[in-house]
């Protein structure tokens, strides 16, 4: 087994999958910096990933023979060697695939084994990092699309590729992220605790949708990622997970319950119909702060006039939370355009929150519509506490990190 290194990671085991492209190299590196850690790093290779990098690479790197066929050489052939791809699939916490081609979420979405990795996915129980690598038209087609959200909405944790020159000569994303990013993530899948259990975590997601009339309606931009992010970091500590959600185009996570709604009335009398099971509440949800107050019955014909919206402020559920929470632990979020501290502490104070999340949402990678988050938590305490950019299901665990603490401390 690992020693133990300086995060206090040892004696856990992760399966590195390696994909067959360019980035197979960058593997190397990714290895490398979890067995820093203490983690023992089990390789296992398809057969195009040996086309970029040798398993002996790896086999030196890790001490341990690599995986690179699903049966052994004629005439080794054992009950061992039969079920392999089992007994490796059962000595793991995590299973990372870095990098993941498009051919590889294809098996994985579609439950596809007709090689040693994709059928060990099968067999796989334990967390799932997935670092996706290639072609920007590849990663951009809709197949593509649809297999990461198939993944996601299974709970598995997607490290989404960086944006930059590609081996190919385009520029745009699907260069395989850092690799000190991805052992990261990782890390944080090792060491996840089920401190959740026994409590029942209702969290919002996303925008509403207030109708100007039969076909027209205000909204924003929210994508509603940080808040299914929440609801999965919740659900993968135990939690029993109630998530509220507006309009998006994202697959529920695993294991969550979801209520869903479209105008901001709606969401408000989802949240106090399920209020009474919650023991954490986390108000994830852009929710619209005007509607129309008398939306038309039919469908406004455009004209020559200027048009004039009636607008009324839509419901404070954040604060109506906040008065009437008792024992339970809130969350609020504060979106911004510019720094988001001020404005959060002004709303921690004024709608009774515990914790408060401020996020900038005017910056490229970052917020609204990214999978990336950058925020500051702001605690009842008056401790700030900066994250720096991450993956929202990253931040989203740091979230309930300090959260826990907060409540622990009390």
């Amino acid at each position: 087994m690992g020693q133990s290194g300086t995060g206090g990671f040892a004696c856990q085991n992760a399966i590195l999958g390696i994909g067959g492209g360019i980035a197979a190299y960058k593997a190397a590196e990714l290895a490398r910096a979890l067995m820093e850690r203490g983690v023992t790093v089990q390789v296992v290779m398809t057969r195009a990933a040996q086309e970029f990098v040798r398993p002996l690479t790896f086999a030196a790197l890790t001490a341990r023979k690599v995986i690179t066929d699903m049966f052994a050489a004629s005439g080794e052939e054992t009950l061992a060697s039969a079920v392999e791809h089992i007994r490796v699939a059962q000595e793991a916490q995590v299973l990372v695939v870095a990098p993941a081609t498009a051919d590889l979420l294809a098996k994985f979405a579609n439950g596809l084994a007709d090689d040693f990795l994709s059928t060990l996915y099968l067999a796989f129980t334990g967390s799932v990092v997935l670092a996706p690598a290639m072609n920007t038209n590849m990663w951009n087609h809709p197949a593509t699309r649809r297999n990461l959200e198939t993944l996601r909405g299974r709970g598995h944790t997607i490290v989404d590729p960086e944006e930059g020159a590609l081996a190919c000569g385009m520029v745009g994303p699907g260069r395989l992220a850092d690799p000190a990013r991805i052992a990261a993530v990782v890390l944080s899948a090792l060491g996840r605790p089920r401190d959740l259990e026994g409590e029942t975590v209702l969290v919002t997601a996303g925008p509403t949708e207030e109708p100007v009339d039969p076909v027209r309606f205000l909204s924003n931009r929210s994508s509603g990622k940080m808040g299914y992010a929440v609801a999965e970091a919740a659900a993968a500590r135990g939690a029993r997970v109630i998530l509220v959600s507006g309009p998006v185009h994202l697959s529920p996570p695993a294991g969550v319950s979801v209520v869903k709604v479209r105008t901001a009335e709606e969401m408000r009398a989802a949240v106090l119909q399920h209020l009474p099971e919650a023991t954490i509440i986390v108000k994830a949800a852009a929710v619209a702060d005007y509607r129309v107050k008398h939306p038309a019955a039919g469908k406004i014909k455009k004209s020559e006039e200027r048009l004039t919206l009636d607008l009324e402020p839509t419901a404070d559920i954040l604060a109506e939370l906040g008065r009437t929470k008792g024992e339970r632990l809130l969350v609020g979020f504060a979106a911004e355009t510019g720094d988001p501290l001020p404005e959060a502490r002004r709303k921690l104070a004024s709608k009774h929150c515990d914790m408060m999340v401020g996020n900038r949402v005017d910056r490229e990678g970052s917020g609204f519509g990214s999978d990336d988050n950058e925020v500051v938590l702001v605690l009842r305490t008056g401790e700030a506490v900066a994250l720096p950019r991450a993956p929202k299901r990253e931040v989203a665990d740091r979230i309930f990190d300090h959260l826990l603490k907060l409540r622990d401390a009390s």
